[in-house]
């Protein structure tokens, strides 16, 4: 398991399609994906559970990804974190 810190750059936080582009990069990977933010931990391939965590600007969100291309998972999804979304 590998696990890494990264922090939300985007301005509205992480809303509906920042996270839609993320659980749709997260999905393509067999790995175990989880996201955690102010000690909540959700699955990573969840619109849902990634929408309750109310990731915000300037949020420490901690990605932990288990298994298989777990390092090619983490170098495609932490990134996003760091983005700007319209």
């Amino acid at each position: 398991m590998i696990s890494q810190t990264f922090t939300v750059a985007n301005p509205q936080g992480f809303h509906v399609r920042p996270t839609k582009t993320f659980v749709e990069k997260a999905s393509a990977f067999p790995c175990k994906i989880n996201v955690i933010n102010k000690g909540k931990k959700v699955n990573g391939k969840s619109s849902l559970s990634m929408l309750t965590l109310g990731i915000a600007q300037g949020d420490e969100v901690t990605l932990e990804i288990d298994g298989e291309q777990e390092q090619e998972a983490m170098e495609a999804l932490g990134p996003l974190f760091g983005q700007i979304h319209e």
